[in-house]
């Protein structure tokens, strides 16, 4: 039940996301004069609507998106004689440009705005100190590095010498240990298969285990996760939940940039257990956040925990809407912007050169171009929906 709770709550989180994006082109357009025939969430047959004025909203059968219908959008529309003068493209540039824009505008606010509400309310995530204490041990050496076990693997060094969930590690191989840095350096100065001696504190006392270290993917493997001391959430003011809300605007940013460029290299490995090594692996379909929000509401963390990844996902979604929309490629909104900037500079070229405008481009001459990216798109999408059905993306337990 929880599962399927997050999965809704997601869904829902994500038609709110394109109602905002599709109200940002929805309100200039109708502050400018502009006539908006249509304002759905959905494509398809239409389930349910209303009429409000000239602009008829309402919902259809495939919740996948959404879209607001501006009469004139392009030259290539036919019009009513009637409505041509409050055509999109008859426009001025500056009118036609912010109409564009508010769609990526408000994916960006509205993520601006969850973020400053999660630091408000539920706080900001202090990162704790790393101890030497033992918080889990893996019941298994897996094949690879961060793989979940498998029937029939071996039991770990750590789960085969006895070490508990609890224990203080105090020495390594003979190397004292006061920090996670040290306990991993020695760690990592031992070879696999040799066997060391740990001393570890228990219930007041020391105690003596001797692990045989295994091997992952070359290095030696333990089996045993730190426990974070000093790690909770602290509430701020409005001041501080903006610079926390830019900032992490411009930490996903940052990370949607690795994943683009990324990517290529790791569609080969979408459906193979490497998957979420490399950021490009870790990028995921509407599908895939759907799972991975129910992930995070059937959990064992926190509401807290809950909370702050839920919304931290939806910020995610948000920011990376708006990031493609501004790609210069039609039919996305970056396209028709780039064409707008290339109209203006065009006519700027010609006014230096004492000749008449132009005018619009001939929008016939790049739907070639366009087919291309939305098959490209579509091509994609179809891709990341297969790989989160056949090989899901798991949160790290």
């Amino acid at each position: 039940m929880a599962f399927l709770l997050g999965a809704v709550a997601f869904v829902v989180a994500l038609l709110v996301s394109v109602m905002l994006h599709e109200a940002g082109h929805l309100v200039p357009a109708k502050r400018f004069g502009m006539k908006a025939s249509q304002y759905f969430v959905g494509f398809g047959p239409t389930l349910w609507s209303f009429r409000r004025g000239e602009t008829e909203y309402g919902v259809k059968a495939v919740l996948l998106g959404g879209f607001v219908k501006i009469v004139g959008y392009t030259p290539l529309e036919e019009l009513d004689p009637a409505d041509e003068p409050r055509a999109f493209y008859r426009q001025r540039a500056s009118r036609r440009s912010i109409v564009i824009a508010g769609g990526v505008v408000m994916n960006f606010l509205f993520a601006f705005l969850l973020l400053m509400a999660m630091a408000m309310t539920i706080g900001i995530r202090e990162p704790g100190t790393v101890t030497t204490t033992v918080d889990q041990v893996s019941a298994c050496v897996p094949a690879r590095v961060a793989e979940p076990c498998d029937g029939g693997r071996p039991p770990s060094p750590a789960a085969a010498a006895g070490l508990r969930p609890g224990d203080r590690v105090l020495s390594f191989n003979g190397r004292p240990v006061a920090d996670w840095a040290q306990l991993r350096d020695a760690i990592d100065a031992a070879g696999p298969g040799q066997t060391v001696p740990v001393v570890v504190e228990r219930g007041g006392r020391q105690v003596t285990v001797r692990p045989r270290l295994a091997e992952v993917g070359g290095e030696p493997f333990l089996g045993m996760s730190a426990r974070i001391a000093g790690q909770g959430y602290e509430r701020t003011g409005p001041i501080g939940a903006a610079v926390f809300a830019a900032r992490g605007i411009g930490q996903t940013v940052a990370g949607i940039g690795q994943v683009v460029v990324d990517l290529p290299a790791a569609i080969p490995k979408l459906f193979t257990p490497d998957r979420a090594s490399t950021p490009g692996g870790q990028v995921g379909s509407v599908v895939g956040a759907t799972d991975v929000s129910g992930q995070i509401f059937s959990s064992d963390s926190s509401w807290r925990d809950k909370a702050a990844l839920f919304l931290s996902l939806v910020v995610s979604v948000n920011i990376f809407l708006g990031a493609l929309n501004v790609l210069p490629l039609l039919p996305l909104d970056g396209g028709h912007l780039a064409v707008v900037g290339y109209e203006r500079l065009r006519a700027w070229c010609a006014r230096r050169r004492g000749r008449p405008d132009p005018g619009l481009v001939d929008m016939t001459k790049l739907l070639p171009l366009t087919y291309l990216a939305v098959l490209l798109l579509i091509g994609l999408g179809v891709l990341l929906i297969l790989a989160d059905i056949v090989n899901p993306l798991r949160l790290p337990e």
